[in-house]
């Protein structure tokens, strides 16, 4: 299996306070718990009027998270002038509010409680022609937007099955009040920590029997893996190899799907990135850098349109092999922060 990535990235291990897999998460989800709770008992209004105390404690107790919500939204801003202004301490507050209203939105999808009809689905015909056909395929995601509303995607299309990826252990609680709404789901969650022989025997006999595989393009795993670099809002990034190789072992084609706000809703977007995945012994690394680009110029086109809908709240950019730094607020943030 080590042939089939690329060299590991050769950037200095990252501290287990700046790995995405090591920023704690307990207060935010017990929270969100409650204010599900809420939501369920007394309706939206009195939610949005319990949300503000919980994130903003999330908000002030976190300052990586901070520092790296400030980060991407200066990038976005540099890349793409979507604000007047450069975007500050009360845009990186929303991107948290965003962040804590998709939760809400990810727990009503999961239980079967968000509204079908405020989802647009576009590019369906790719996973319609596939099912017609008896074959699966590998769909990769990314932690933007509201992408658990691919269960509606799921129980609009008879034959559709999804098998999600997660790292759980990064996120048990989460997963576990995920399957206390929604214990008889149409779509199953994986716990995959590593990418083994066993993984990949159990993988090939899900798509061989035409189910479709979900997992996440844009965070590195939590056992050191191969990476590769693409560009990002403007700088290198470090992606996950594991998408490319898994559709390439598999001899499947992989889709992109992202699950973005849109109107009072969301917009869940499906588009072929490559029919077939091949990666040649010769040219191995360059072929997986060119899949990434693909997908990387794919999220960053939708963020334009939907830039609060990024939730990776760590330091995407330190995952490359040269280290992409702070921007300049970002950077006074922390040399400010406690």
């Amino acid at each position: 299996m080590a042939g089939a990535y690329n060299k590991a990235s050769q950037a200095s291990p990252q501290t287990p306070s700046t790995h995405w897999a090591q920023i704690g998460e307990s207060s935010f989800v017990a929270g969100m718990w409650l204010l599900y709770q809420i939501h369920r008992l007394l309706g939206r209004w009195p939610f949005l009027l319990c949300l503000y105390p919980v994130v903003s404690y999330y908000w002030l107790s976190r300052p990586l998270a901070r520092r790296s919500s400030l980060d991407y939204l200066q990038r976005m801003q540099q890349a793409h002038g979507l604000w007047p202004q450069p975007p500050g301490w009360r845009q990186s507050l929303r991107h948290f509010r965003v962040f804590a209203q998709v939760i809400l939105d990810k727990m009503l999808a999961i239980s079967g409680r968000y509204p079908a009809s405020r989802v647009q689905v576009q590019g369906q015909q790719a996973v319609q022609d596939l099912i017609a056909r008896g074959q699966g395929a590998v769909f990769i995601t990314a932690h933007m937007g509201c992408i658990e509303l691919s269960q509606v995607l799921a129980e609009q299309r008879a034959g559709l099955r999804l098998n999600v990826l997660v790292h759980t252990r990064h996120a048990q609680q989460f997963n576990r009040m995920l399957a206390r709404l929604s214990p008889g789901s149409q779509v199953r969650f994986l716990q995959v920590t590593e990418f083994n022989a066993a993984t990949a025997m159990m993988l090939a006999e899900r798509v061989s029997a035409g189910e479709f595989i979900a997992i996440a393009g844009d965070r590195v795993p939590v056992h050191k893996s191969k990476t590769t670099e693409a560009p990002f809002l403007g700088a290198q990034a470090a992606f996950p190899t594991g998408p490319y190789v898994i559709a390439a072992l598999l001899k499947c084609p992989l889709l992109l799907m992202t699950c973005t706000h849109a109107g009072h809703g969301y917009a869940l977007q499906i588009e072929t990135l490559a029919s077939q995945v091949l990666l040649p012994r010769a040219g191995r690394e360059q072929a997986l850098a060119q899949y990434a680009a693909r997908y990387a110029a794919a999220l960053e086109a939708r963020l334009r349109s939907a830039p609060w809908d990024w939730l990776n709240f760590f330091p995407f950019w330190a995952q490359a092999q040269a280290p992409q730094p702070l921007t300049p607020l970002a950077q006074a943030q922390k040399s400010s922060s406690p």
